[in-house]
């Protein structure tokens, strides 16, 4: 059959493509043995072994139009691909099917769906970038920061101390009884007020005698070396927080910028990473989705429309990235990806080794794009 003239093709919203056309009866001819021996693989008959029931026994027992819809499916698993091919078409997940015409004898018609790849305007990401990249806030620890971070941990080291003695007064009641713990007001039922608030004036000096006092048993000498901790800490998380929103800042840009026609099945995508991601983290707390759903007065539907923006952008984002690389020939390193591959199938031994490659250089190269944009 002519896999270009059998069918029209059409674009629609959403980087859709329809196919409407029709398969030959002969081609589905071709699999009638199969989807009969299919079909009638589980059929019981008395005085036969499953599986070896006559042909005529087993069409008078499936029915002709059961036989049909079988052969209908295995010819479309096969012309389905010479379609794609001859159209040029690149498809993401599977079509809907609708077949608009089956009968003995005629051409099978059918109306397929398909969401593609979409075609992506970029901006101009590397002037982007640069304008960016000029206007990075600084990652540097301020003294005014570590000075800062010393007073939180003073304070709530007080804080601390004071909870422990309150906790640890003992009482006498009037019948002689000693009671360990935050006096009671017999006629109020009620503990009395917490402990004040730790302000600054309070604090002490920050001496090497005090900060051996700080953490585990050991663990500081000097005031200069506490404070030399806290700022390897701030330097560490500050970089982390910076690079973020400098990426943000340069990706966010990008995207605003960019012109495409998102597929609905990428969002869903996103949606359900999404909600298998909380899936697991309820799971590790001991929680189940349905009791959470129930704790938050909201519906997995009430969810999904909230999450839907996030769930566009973070599709908007591995589709941008993705172009950024093709134009920029943008690839991980070999040598890199099978190392990483290698060790995470050595982790999980019953994963598949394809996902698992896809996924790695995936974020290889997502790495290597974004790593490439801050260089400018």
């Amino acid at each position: 059959m002519d896999f270009v003239t059998s069918f029209v093709v059409t674009r629609e919203p959403g980087s859709q493509i329809k196919i409407v056309g029709e398969i030959p009866f002969s081609v589905l001819q071709k699999h009638r043995a199969k989807a009969i021996a299919k079909l009638g693989s589980t059929v019981e008959l008395p005085g036969f072994r499953k599986g070896h029931v006559p042909e005529a026994m087993l069409v008078a027992q499936l029915g002709e139009m059961n036989i049909l819809s079988e052969m209908a499916e295995r010819a479309l698993a096969e012309v389905y691909p010479h379609v794609l091919k001859e159209h040029n078409i690149d498809p993401i997940g599977y079509p809907k099917v609708e077949i608009t015409k089956i009968a003995p004898e005629n051409p099978l018609g059918v109306t397929l769906t398909v969401a593609t790849l979409p075609t992506i305007t970029l901006p101009s990401y590397k002037d982007i970038a640069k304008t960016a990249n000029k206007n990075k806030e600084s990652d540097e620890v301020t003294n005014e920061e570590i000075e800062k971070q010393v007073k939180d941990v003073q304070r709530q080291k007080l804080a601390y101390e004071r909870l422990q003695a309150k906790a640890g007064q003992t009482h006498t009641h009037e019948d002689g009884t000693v009671h360990e713990g935050p006096a009671h007001d017999e006629h109020e039922g009620h503990a009395h007020e917490e402990p004040k608030a730790v302000v600054d004036s309070e604090l002490p000096e920050l001496t090497d005698e005090y900060v051996q006092g700080l953490g585990q048993p050991g663990q500081f000498t000097t005031a200069a070396e506490f404070k030399e901790k806290i700022k390897e800490h701030l330097s560490l998380e500050k970089k982390q927080d910076v690079k973020a929103r400098h990426r943000g800042a340069i990706t966010d840009t990008i995207i605003e910028g960019t012109t495409i026609d998102l597929p609905q099945i990428l969002i869903d995508s996103e949606l359900e990473q999404m909600f298998g991601q909380m899936n697991d983290d309820l799971t590790r707390s001991g929680l189940k989705m349905d009791d959470y759903l129930g704790h938050i007065k909201k519906t997995k539907e009430d969810l999904k429309k909230d999450w839907t923006p996030a769930a566009k952008k973070r599709a908007k984002l591995q589709l941008v990235l993705n172009e950024i690389a093709k134009k920029e020939n943008v690839t991980p390193d070999q040598a890199q990806l099978e190392s990483q591959v290698k060790a995470l199938m050595e982790q999980y031994k019953d994963a598949d080794e394809t996902r698992v490659r896809v996924y790695i250089a995936s974020v290889m190269q997502n790495e290597a794009v974004m790593q490439m944009l801050e260089t400018l």
